[in-house]
């Protein structure tokens, strides 16, 4: 229970359809964290909405500390891969080896049989007996994106009730059972940087240089000097620092010659990409080329793709157009339909 609506809902709803309900809020922060804006899933206030929702739910409440896991699984992965001029999605890891991983382990020993999320995603147990996920009743919600690297048992032991419903509708349910977070923000920002600059947590946390260098073309051209590649990402326009008559995107980092490489609009689009550290779900490989619905960010409604075996854990991506901003980093997530079939982090964009 993070504090906020969907969380709150995902109880009441398994309340009344007759489970034995417990509500779980996950401590991850040390003795001096940010208070994050209100909305925050991690906000410190969190633990207070979610005590007074048990409350009035009627379920008993407990606080779980995963500082530690939290803190190896999510803040350094983040830090450590902008260093290294990827782009993390830390929400994608803490799902994994936090609200899946650590969180069902506990679970279990408590004697639970399912964790529930108030994720807007269902969970299919498909006719080969394998589990999936497939999209939200409302395209506008979904988050199937940052659940694919999920496991087939912790797929197995999840609930996931608010994905048959809309946004308003979950809203309306919290209404009528006058639950106190009923209009309650929903939650924007990385929890652990709730001011949202990346780079200053980034330095902070690694105590490293921002490894300063060149803006450079595709030809090796020096454009003008940056302030350090965590402060930038693939298809990035503003906040460059530097004004260069045209509008220019950041098309590629290295962090070993500490150049980033600029480029015009069209210079960002790409067609292919490898991925790797796959994850399946609605199969158990891919042994030949098929065809699915990708998507390469989180706000990425997804577009026509041809995916084929790359080698060990690698997959090729190739987009039917091509697509804008292809970010190592990331995660590249392929739908048949509605269902997740599986996904991995991109290495590599061609």
């Amino acid at each position: 229970m993070s504090g906020g609506v969907d969380s709150s809902v995902a109880a009441l709803l398994l309340k009344q359809q007759g489970y034995d309900v417990m509500g779980v809020t996950m401590e991850i922060w040390g003795p001096n964290a940010p208070e994050a804006e209100d909305g925050s899933c991690c906000g410190l206030s969190a633990v207070e909405d979610a005590r007074r929702v048990a409350r009035a739910i009627g379920i008993p409440y407990y606080v779980l500390n995963f500082r530690d896991v939290f803190e190896k699984k999510v803040m350094r992965y983040f830090a450590e891969e902008y260093v290294r001029g990827c782009t993390p999605n830390p929400c994608i890891a803490c799902n994994r080896y936090v609200k899946w991983e650590a969180l069902l382990e506990k679970a279990l020993v408590l004697g639970a049989d399912y964790i529930a999320t108030g994720h807007y995603a269902r969970v299919k147990k498909l006719p080969d007996g394998r589990y999936t996920i497939s999209c939200a009743a409302t395209a506008a919600k979904d988050q199937t994106y940052a659940l694919y690297n999920l496991t087939q048992h912790q797929l197995a032991h999840t609930l996931m009730p608010v994905g048959e419903y809309t946004k308003d509708q979950v809203r309306e349910i919290a209404e009528r059972a006058g639950l106190p977070v009923a209009h309650k923000p929903d939650s924007q920002e990385i929890c652990f940087i709730p001011d949202h600059d990346y780079a200053t947590f980034v330095q902070n946390y690694t105590g490293s240089d921002p490894m300063t260098g060149n803006f450079v073309n595709d030809r090796g051209e020096v454009l003008g000097q940056h302030r350090g590649i965590i402060h930038y990402t693939v298809g990035q326009r503003k906040g460059l620092g530097v004004t260069f008559g045209k509008p220019m995107f950041v098309k590629e980092i290295r962090p070993e010659t500490k150049e980033v490489v600029l480029g015009e609009a069209a210079e960002v689009f790409g067609d292919r990409l490898i991925c790797d550290h796959l994850n399946w779900m609605a199969i158990p490989s891919i042994k030949e080329e098929m065809h699915v619905t990708a998507r390469i960010r989180y706000s990425h409604r997804g577009a026509p793709a041809r995916i084929r075996p790359a080698g060990v854990d690698r997959v090729e991506c190739i987009f039917e157009e091509p697509v804008r901003a292809i970010t190592p980093g990331q995660a590249a997530v392929f739908y048949d339909g509605d269902i997740l079939l599986g996904g991995g982090t991109i290495c590599r964009n061609q």
